[in-house]
Formats: C-alpha cells, structure tokens, sequence
C-alpha cells in the first residue's frame, strides 16, 4: 500500500460519524435536510480542510414532549422548552452532535454547555392569514378579510394579542399541530381562519394555499421567525468551526436582537410577545418589540434603531423600555 493511500485509510477510518438531532415533524425534517445539504457543499468546496467529508453525518429523529401533546398550550406544559428538552438531553448525553431547529421555538438561555452555533439565512418572517373557502380574501388587510365573530384557531398568544386588539369581535380557539394539519382543518371549515408563519409553510410547499401575508405592521412576528438555529456542544471545536463556516451573519444579527429582546423580557409562552429586526446595506439595524394582554385589551409597540454591532445591547435596552411601560401582570407566570 502505497504511502498516500495509506494516508487516505488512516483519514477515512478515524473520522467521527456526526449524529444531527431534529423533531419528526415534516418542517423540522425539510430543515435539517436542507441544513445537511448545505454542509455536505461547504465540505465538497473545502475539501478536507474540517476533517469531515460530505458523508460522514447521520440524521437521528428525536421525539419531544411539545409535538406529543397537542390538546393544551405550551404554556401548560411547560412552554418553548418543550420543543427542544429531549434534544438537549441527546446532545448533553453525546448521543447527537448537533441539532437542528426553528429558532423561534427555542427558549432564550440552554443547558450549560449548549450553545447556538449556526444561525442560517432568514426566510420570510412574516405570518400567513390562511381562511377557509368562501371568504372573500382580496382586500390587503385581515381586520377586513375576517368577517364578523370568525372563529380563529392559533396556539400562539402573540398572534390571538394581536387578532384581537385589532378586531376584539373575532374568537379565538386553540388549534395545534404541523403545517398540513392546520391547513386542513381550515380547509374543512372547522374554522373560519387561521395564521402561520410564511416561512415553514412555503418550506413545505404550501404557498399557493395563503389567502394573505401579514405585514409585519400587522402582525409582528415572533422572535427568530423564519430562522433555522443549530445548536452545538460548547466543546465541540472541530464541529463548530464547520457549522461557523456556513453562518449567515446577517441571521445572526438579527436573531442576537430579537432574542436580547426577548430575554430581557424575561417572556414565557404565557405572555404575548413580538420582535423583528430588520438588517439594511448599510449595516443598520431597526428593531421592533411588542409587549401585549393575551386578551388584546393591552398592546405596546416600540422601536429602536442603531449599528448591527449593537445587537444584543439593542435588544436589551428595547426589552427594557417595553417593560418599563407595561403593565406588571403581563410578564407574571
């Protein structure tokens, strides 16, 4: 055997295997798929610079607690964290390496020794009004698409806050579930309407079935909307310079604005809360944070603008002033 050939056995029989943690629904799947793809082509144009090669990765499906239970809100069962405990828990364990997940679903602080270690680039991070067939959806605007007291299925607080501050007549009752889910109960008519987040559902293919985008004046946004987080090991050096290869900054500033936001509002699912930040040319970075009743009989908006270099302290002082002038029982548990 030759004396590179050799070479090429010892590199190819010590490389690690890298496990990539997700949820089952098809979105998370269609997210780590594409995250996998996106890694596999950095590798085939860095050759063997990270030590890995494009087929070194496994996908391993992980059960969680927030996509078994579906008849409550998150809230009740002990919120965001709920989408991603049992993948903490395999990454803690070393039976994953990475994970991959909606950056909106995760909680603001991790395990110790879980970090956010990729952020990729932001798809749309507007919301979707999907109605069901007979209403008219042809003006630009739901407060007067919705017809009088429809029955609106959400899980999110943020988005019923939202619906009725504007329109206080509509109904709200809880529909959870994945993407196709939703969309079918719409379908049938068990609900006049309901709202999802413009990014997964054009992920899977679905965009033909939006009645209307929600301008962010609109509707804000959650937190990390449209935003595809992977976590990592803190210790994980040879993975993480990979994952830090294939990095959207542009993600990454907005996200470390919007979740400063939201972590100096301490929020929890049980307090209606929205954040968008908007990234221009010039590296200018706008800011907006909402505060809110989940009845809708409280809503604050404020915004805040400065250089991308000033996102987490951006973030933290809007959370700050959107606490200062809200009412205290809104960020009770």
């Amino acid at each position: 055997m030759g004396q590179e050939t050799v070479a090429h056995h010892i590199t190819a029989t010590s490389r690690r295997r890298v496990r990539i943690g997700t949820r089952g629904s098809p979105l998370a799947r269609w997210q780590t798929e594409t995250f996998l793809r996106t890694v596999q082509a950095r590798l085939q144009q860095a050759g063997p610079h990270f030590g890995f090669a494009p087929d070194d990765f496994d996908i391993e499906i992980i059960a969680v607690t927030g996509d078994q239970i579906q008849d409550r809100r998150l809230a009740e069962i002990g919120g965001k964290g709920m989408f991603a405990k049992e993948i903490h828990e395999a990454l803690l364990d070393q039976r994953i390496d990475c994970a991959v997940h909606s950056l909106k679903d995760l909680e603001t602080s991790f395990p110790e020794q879980i970090i956010l270690a990729c952020t990729m680039a932001r798809e749309d991070a507007r919301d979707a009004l999907i109605v069901r067939p007979g209403i008219d959806a042809g003006a630009a605007d739901f407060r007067t698409v919705l017809p009088q007291g429809a029955q609106i299925g959400t899980a999110s607080l943020r988005r019923q806050a939202q619906l009725l501050h504007a329109r206080p007549d509509l109904a709200v009752t809880l529909l959870r579930g994945n993407v196709r889910t939703r969309l079918d109960r719409v379908k049938a008519g068990g609900i006049d309407a309901t709202l999802l987040a413009l990014a997964g559902v054009r992920r899977l293919g679905f965009a033909d079935e939006v009645s209307l985008v929600l301008d962010p004046e609109q509707m804000l946004p959650a937190a990390g909307q449209g935003i595809v987080g992977v976590t990592a090991r803190a210790d994980d050096t040879d993975l993480l310079a990979l994952l830090a290869s294939i990095e959207d900054r542009g993600a990454r500033v907005v996200a470390t604005a919007e979740r400063s936001l939201l972590a100096a509002l301490d929020g929890s699912c049980r307090t209606p809360i929205g954040a968008y930040a908007q990234l221009d040319a010039g590296d200018h970075l706008r800011l907006t944070g909402l505060a809110a009743r989940g009845d809708g009989s409280f809503l604050l908006r404020r915004s805040l603008a400065g250089p991308a270099s000033d996102a987490a302290r951006l973030g933290a002082a809007l959370g700050a002033e959107l606490r200062r002038e809200s009412p205290a029982d809104i960020f009770l548990d």
